[in-house]
């Protein structure tokens, strides 16, 4: 059996995140079905990260064993021949037994696209969430600024998670426009539960004006009712996992 690792881009709209449900369709799922008819056999994979239903990836990584007699640079091809074309593998590598696409993973980058327009841009519609209100990028840059490093990120953090520990190192939260479209980059050694989606939220609020620039309070509070809205999961794309 190899360790093999697989780099997937997927638009996630029309699927109810990456993990295994019983009675909802995927990626994870496609992905097996995917595995079973290349390899002949069943395959279950670790991902990185457990993408929410809508959100779509361009970095996910898994890996998986396999008994196979395809060349793992063929395996993308092989696969893509028989997945969903919203799901693509764009590389495969054979890795160490000791690799694992969580545990070994060190960091992860994400991007938030908000469109700024005063109209939507259509053909963009499923990967940005419009808002025609102008931000203040200077606000919101500043509010990311309070943020940055090892914090208790409770506030910050969904209801339903269970984690033992919401202490994360928020290694990157970077702000930028062009043509109108506010792109939010943020890279932490782990995201909780919504994580990513709160911290956008409240970053809007901030360039609503409709509250202060300085989040310690927020953090300190450790108190999901402290920080702002839950953006939609449409704007939010996991871009890459570093190792």
């Amino acid at each position: 059996m190899q360790n093999i690792k697989l780099t997937i881009g997927y638009d996630g709209s029309k699927y109810h995140g990456f993990q295994l449900q019983k009675n909802a369709v995927t990626i994870q799922e496609c992905l097996e079905r995917a595995m079973h008819t290349v390899f002949c056999h069943p395959v279950r994979v670790i991902a990185a990260g457990r993408t929410d239903s809508g959100v779509h990836a361009e970095g996910q990584v898994v890996n998986f064993r396999a008994a196979s007699q395809i060349a793992v640079e063929r395996i993308p091809y092989a696969l893509n021949s028989v997945l969903p074309r919203d799901i693509v593998v764009s590389r495969a590598e054979k890795v160490s037994e000791l690799f694992h696409a969580r545990y070994s993973a060190v960091s992860k980058v994400y991007t938030y696209t908000v469109d700024n327009a005063p109209h939507p841009r259509v053909l963009l519609r499923h990967y940005s969430l419009h808002l025609r209100v102008a931000l203040d990028l200077a606000l919101m840059k500043n509010a990311a600024a309070t943020l940055l490093g090892r914090h208790d990120f409770s506030s910050f953090m969904g209801s339903a998670s269970s984690v033992k520990t919401a202490v994360r190192q928020l290694l990157r939260l970077e702000i930028a426009e062009a043509d109108g479209f506010i792109t939010i980059t943020a890279e932490a050694n782990g995201f909780l539960y919504n994580m990513m989606r709160i911290i956008v939220g409240t970053l809007v609020e901030v360039g609503l004006g409709k509250r202060e620039a300085d989040l310690l309070p927020l953090l300190q509070a450790k108190d999901r009712n402290a920080a702002g809205w839950t953006v939609p999961p449409h704007g939010l794309i996991l871009r890459e996992v570093k190792y």
